[in-house]
This record gives structure tokens, sequence and C-alpha cells, in this order.
């Protein structure tokens, strides 16, 4: 017969591992969310969605081959307003602080002015041409390799509105942490962004690479030809040994609303079950998931003391979002932090 001592050290020794059992289950999960607050709406609401379809026994199952997600760049994995967005501060340097390039007089003032008005927490002026096709222009003759050089050489530069983070630096880490935690739960990763894909896969080389291939970063076109193609149609034209790829200098497409929804299908070829935005650019491919039965997360920019948000405009799109069905995340209520620890916001153009 079993005794009363045996008993009560079985019964212990039951508590003990269901309390290491548990405290392990804990830690895996703060380590998962170690970037949000643990209280996050959103960050309950992804967890709870990834357990039901990556389990074969709910009828929510997903198989991991249809488990796509879609991020948007600026704004959702990455700080877009400090002063503008990445591309837009890679252009003005090219055209204003790159003593090897030439721009021509209209483009420097406007670009003085753009640099300028930006610092100053002032309205960008109009520009002659769209800042996509004055990028395209900017790096005419350049190779892919050397675009990609170059942006990897202004990603070193320090963050205009921060101390101690450079181009490179600015991403949110609780996204790249959401990032992380669905590429362990089976989700295939594609950026659909309305930067040049080039520039894109150079930029989140180092954040995400890990979790994201360049092959699965969807972004606007600027046009290639070969050095030696001349004015001969590309279906024309027979690629030969001596030829390089160079940027031709024109945007062929600009991939914003419905653009990403069209690029969504055209090079994906597969519905997202999660797509993540931040604004209305990202409501078309938002409302795409949505449709085939898919989810939408969109981030507020409503942190206005670690980041330069935007009240009124993080309110006016919530209120979108919610007649749109699109789930929210703010970035003040939700995100532990946002840039790397010792990154400091200057208050730029706010005083």
């Amino acid at each position: 017969m079993i005794s009363k001592t045996k008993r009560f050290t079985a019964l212990m020794l039951m508590c003990f591992i269901l309390v290491c059992v548990l405290a392990s289950c804990g830690r895996k999960q703060d380590e998962t969310i170690a970037y949000w607050n643990s209280d996050s709406p959103a960050m309950a609401s992804i967890i709870s969605y990834v357990s039901a379809v990556t389990d074969e026994k709910s009828e929510d199952f997903v198989p991991e081959d249809r488990r796509i997600a879609v991020f948007d760049v600026d704004g959702t994995l990455y700080g877009e307003l400090y002063p503008t967005y990445f591309d837009e501060s890679l252009l003005l340097h090219r055209l204003l602080h790159d003593e090897n390039y030439q721009p021509s007089e209209e483009d420097r003032a406007y670009a003085e002015e753009a640099e300028k008005a930006l610092l100053n927490g002032q309205p960008e002026p109009d520009s002659p041409r769209s800042s996509a096709q004055m990028a395209a222009e900017a790096f005419r003759g350049f190779t892919v390799e050397e675009y990609r050089a170059y942006v990897r050489e202004f990603m070193g530069e320090p963050v205009a509105g921060f101390d101690n983070m450079t181009y490179g630096e600015g991403f949110y880490l609780p996204m790249v942490e959401l990032v992380r935690y669905l590429s362990e739960h089976g989700f295939t990763i594609f950026i659909c962004t309305g930067t040049e894909r080039s520039l894109e896969r150079e930029l989140i080389e180092d954040a995400l690479g890990e979790w994201i291939p360049p092959y699965h970063v969807v972004g606007s076109t600027f046009s290639l030809a070969a050095s030696g193609q001349g004015d001969t149609e590309g279906r024309k034209y027979s690629y030969g040994p001596d030829d390089k790829v160079l940027l031709e200098g024109n945007l062929l497409q600009k991939n914003q609303k419905m653009n990403k929804v069209i690029s969504i299908i055209d090079e994906i070829g597969v519905s997202p079950i999660l797509v993540f935005g931040n604004s209305s650019g990202d409501a078309s491919m938002a409302e795409y998931a949505l449709q085939n039965g898919g989810k939408a997360y969109m981030l507020l920019c409503d942190d206005t003391d670690r980041d330069y948000g935007d009240l009124e405009t993080a309110a006016k799109f919530a209120e979108e979002c919610r007649k749109s069905g699109f789930e929210t995340i703010s970035m003040r209520d939700e995100f532990e932090t946002i840039y790397k620890e010792d990154a400091v916001k200057t208050k730029l153009g706010e005083e």
C-alpha cells in the first residue's frame, strides 16, 4: 500500500513538472512578443488566428503552401516619418548632397525647398514630376548592383530626427518580431511595397532577409535595358556577353492601391490570408485578403513620444479601418518599444 508520504511526494513532483511546463510555455510566448505590450489586443488576435490556421484539427486549418502573409514596408515594418520615406530621403540625398551628380536646376530647386520644409515639419512642396519618376531619372545608367550599393551606403547615414540610429536600422522591432513569429509557424512572407523593388531588397536584407528572400519582394518597377540595346525594343534585342543591365530612367509602375492587388495576383499567385499595412495605399490588398477569407491589420501612427506620429491622421484612419473590417495596431498602446534601444527621438520639426 502506498504511504501518505509517497503520495504527497508524487503529488508535489507532478505539481513541479506542471509549473515547469507552464513556465516554459510562458517564456516561449514572452519571447515571441517581447517587443509588444502583454495586453496588446492585436497580438492576442494574431496569436489566436495563427493557432487556428496551423491546427490540423481546426476547421480553419490552412496548409503551409497557402499560409501567405503580405507586408507593406514604410510605416508598417519601417519608419516613414523622419522626415519622409526612405526612398524620398535617398532621392534628396542624390539631388543635393552627392557631389558626383548634377541635377537639373528645376530638380535642385525642388529638392532644396522640399528638404527645408520636411526638416521643419512643414508640408512638402509639389514636385515637378512624381518623386518615383525623379528617382528613376536620378539613377539612370546605374547597374542594378551599383544602385543597390548606393542604397547600402546611404543606409549607413544617420537618420534625420533620431540620435543613435542609421537609416539601415530604422525598422520597427515589434513588426520584425512578428515576421519571425509567422515564419516559424509555417507562413511564407512577402513584401508588397510602393518603393522600388531593388532598393527595398537591399534595405530589408539585414533586418528581414532571414525570413524574406529577395524574390519575395514586390515593389514599384523602374525600367531596365541592356547597355548595348539603344532604342531597340527588348523583345527584339538579344542580351550579349558584353552587356550589362542598366536602369533606363523610367518608372513603369507605382505599386500602390489597386496595383498592389494586381501585383499579388501576377507575382505571388495566391491570395494572402494575412495582410499588414498602414495607409489607404494598402487598403486594396487588405480588402482583397478579406474577400478571400483572410484578415488584415493596419498600424496607426499614434505615437508622438517615441516616433513622429499624427493623432488626427491616426484617428481618422482607425475609423476607416473599423468600417472596412480591418483590425488596427496602436503603436502607442501596443508596442513595448519601437526602434533599437538607444535610438532617441530629437523632436525634429516639432519645436
